[in-house]
């Protein structure tokens, strides 16, 4: 790693006056020092994505197609590198960061596939009625306009990937605000990029600190705005800018169901083990980590226990050991704000069954039964390493309990029951409903988001690049049909 990094500013490194720190949440060392655009680059940023839109959009879909497929190949060859380096800026274990950087693997690789094959058009006979006579509608999507990416924390690589390779599928160019105390992997993407062939102009990466993006999201240049954060903050941008199209991915407070029928030993067996790793993974710090688990009162003692060994056996420690599973928090902060809303549940009657111990930026993979429903724990997204289990007497109260909730992103249903299956699907509100599974599950290239206070529009690359483009139709007249 180098300790000094630029950014990208139209497709070409620049420094600017200021520096920003990057440190491990794990130990506190330094990972590298960002440059900061000034004021003047970030317009001349905006300035050259407003320029080259009509250009990039009509760039041939094999130039654009041939840069995606060229950021994938390069992920490849610097797999270990760029695992360490997310590693290292976010606390995330190394085992999880791998998988990071496979999933922008596929993202990049989806993105090149599409690019081949999106807007081929669709032609509508307009004769169906008298006075369509002789007309055909030809329908193609075309580019909203210039994209402003704002991607958080707790994916730093693959995040950026869904908000950029999407972009530039479609011929929109793209800025990109990485986060602040995760600049790094999304720099690195720049680093590949610039070895592609498109256009200046077409994309940046600019590491501006948060209390600059109000100006960004009001640019009138940037019509398009794709946002992945809390709900507080990314309905503050679509509340601020109500005539632009904005796509926002937010919070969440995944539930696993267990209903009657998974009672097998070998059924609560999986069901434990992914429930303990998924609720631990990425230190819990992700939108569709398990943070309740709702089952059927007659295998509840059964699964309880296992749980709890399942997640005990979980290894903390340093994210650089290939054997840790469950890392530090972003920061020290952010541990100690999980650990006052434990203890709020713990005063309110909630009974610790694991963890619940805070050191430093880690917080010890935690399980609470008995948890009020008007806690935080209950109610909001933690975003830590917290599971909450109960016990309900039916489908019915278990899917209630499931919508009980403002958000609504993805929920897990463990069955063999494939009416249930279904019964879920159209019950549940929320995005995405994964069978027998967690919630957790997230393949990239499939629509991803939610409802209520978990957000609107889709990712998922085809999806974000319907977001990122609209209809223009074509009338041909005078046509023997």
């Amino acid at each position: 790693m180098t300790s000094t990094h630029a950014f990208w500013l139209a497709g070409r490194r620049a420094t600017g006056d200021d520096t920003l720190d990057v440190t491990s949440p794990w130990d506190g060392r330094l990972v590298g020092t960002v440059a900061v655009p000034t004021e003047a680059q970030v317009e001349e940023a905006v300035a050259a994505a407003h320029s080259v839109l009509d250009e990039f959009a009509a760039t041939p879909a094999h130039v654009r197609a041939a840069a995606l497929d060229h950021v994938s190949r390069r992920l490849v060859e610097r797999t270990e590198e760029i695992a360490e380096l997310i590693s290292a800026e976010n606390g995330k274990p190394l085992k999880w960061a791998r998988g990071e950087v496979g999933r922008a693997i596929s993202v990049f690789r989806f993105a090149a596939e599409e690019a081949r094959r999106f807007n081929s058009g669709e032609s509508q006979r307009l004769d169906t009625d008298a006075g369509g006579a002789g007309r055909l509608a030809f329908t193609r999507r075309f580019p909203r306009g210039p994209v402003l990416g704002i991607a958080p924390f707790n994916f730093p690589l693959n995040l950026c990937a869904h908000k950029i390779a999407p972009a530039l599928a479609v011929g929109a160019p793209i800025i990109l605000k990485p986060a602040p105390a995760t600049p790094l992997s999304g720099l690195l993407i720049g680093e590949l990029l610039a070895e592609t062939e498109l256009p200046a102009g077409a994309w940046s990466i600019l590491p501006v600190p948060n209390d600059r993006m109000p100006a960004l999201v009001q640019d009138e240049r940037l019509p398009v705005i794709s946002f992945t954060g809390s709900d507080k903050v990314g309905f503050a941008i679509m509340d601020s800018v109500p005539r632009k199209h904005c796509t926002l991915e937010l919070g969440g407070n995944g539930a696993a169901v267990v209903l009657a029928d998974y009672a097998g030993e070998e059924d609560l067996d999986w069901a434990a083990s992914r429930i303990a790793a998924f609720s631990n993974y990425q230190g819990g710090q992700s939108c569709i980590s398990v943070q309740r688990v709702i089952a059927d009162a007659s295998l509840y003692e059964r699964l309880v226990p296992r749980i709890v060994a399942a997640v005990e056996a979980q290894v903390t420690g340093d994210p650089a050991d290939g054997a840790t599973d469950v890392g530090p928090l972003v920061s020290e902060d952010a541990a100690k704000r999980v650990e006052a809303w434990v203890d709020e549940a713990v005063q309110a009657g909630a009974r610790i069954l694991a963890g619940g111990k805070r050191d430093g930026a880690t917080y010890a993979p935690t399980v609470l039964a008995d948890v009020p429903a008007d806690t935080k724990i209950a109610c909001e997204e933690v975003f830590g390493p917290v599971l909450n289990l109960r016990s309900v007497e039916s489908e019915a109260e278990a899917f209630e309990i499931v919508n009980d909730s403002k958000y609504g992103l993805q929920a897990g249903v463990f069955t063999h029951d494939l009416q249930a299956a279904f019964r879920a699907h159209r019950a549940l509100e929320v995005g995405g409903v994964i069978v027998g599974d967690v919630p957790s599950y997230r393949a990239d290239q499939m629509p991803y988001g939610g409802v209520k206070n978990s957000g609107v529009g889709r990712e998922g690359v085809r999806f974000a690049m319907d977001d990122y483009t609209y209809e223009r139709v074509m009338v041909l007249t005078g046509l023997a049909l």
